[in-house]
C-alpha cells in the first residue's frame, strides 16, 4: 500500500529566497517560512505568539524556469506543500540544533509583500521533472542528504 507524507504550511517568508547551484546541474531555491501560533495566556490574559521557522527548498534543474524566485521575497504570505523532515546541524559554537525543513512540491503566493499584485495560484514544481528528494541546504550540503 502506498503512503503519503506531505505537509501544508502557511506563513510569511522571513528573508528573500536565494539560489544555490549544486553539482550535476541542480539548483536549490532556499527560503525560510515563519508559522505563528497565537493564543491568550489564561493567567495573565495577554496574547502570546510562538514562531516556528521552517527552511524550505524548491529543487530545479539548471536552465529551467526560475520565475518563482521573483515572488519569494521577505514578507510574502505563502502556502507551501511538500515533504517535511528534520536535520541536526552543528552551530559555530559547537552546539547541535535540529531544524525543520521542507522539500517543496507546490507553492501558492497568498499575498505578495508589496500587496500590489494578485495571488498567482499554485505553481507545480514537478512540471519539468525538477523535484529532487534532497534536503534544504542554506549553508552546507552533505552527500547523505541526497
Amino acid at each position: 500500500m502506498a503512503t503519503v507524507f506531505e505537509t501544508r504550511l502557511i506563513g510569511n517568508i522571513g528573508k528573500d529566497a536565494h539560489i544555490k547551484t549544486m553539482d550535476r546541474g541542480i539548483v536549490a531555491i532556499n527560503f525560510p517560512v515563519a508559522h505563528n501560533k497565537n493564543w491568550k495566556d489564561k493567567k495573565s490574559g495577554q496574547m502570546r505568539t510562538k514562531t516556528t521557522w521552517v527552511n524550505c527548498t524548491i529543487w530545479k534543474r539548471e536552465g529551467s524556469n526560475m520565475r518563482i524566485i521573483d515572488f519569494l521575497t521577505r514578507g510574502t504570505l505563502v502556502e507551501v506543500l511538500g515533504t517535511p523532515f528534520a536535520k541536526t546541524v552543528q552551530l559555530e559554537d559547537g552546539q547541535m540544533r535540529t531544524e525543520i525543513r521542507l522539500n517543496v512540491s507546490k507553492t501558492n503566493i497568498l499575498r505578495p509583500a508589496s500587496r500590489d499584485e494578485d495571488a498567482i495560484g499554485f505553481v507545480d514544481q514537478d512540471d519539468d521533472e525538477d523535484q529532487y528528494g534532497a534536503s534544504l541546504d542554506d549553508f552546507t550540503m552533505d552527500e547523505d542528504d541526497f
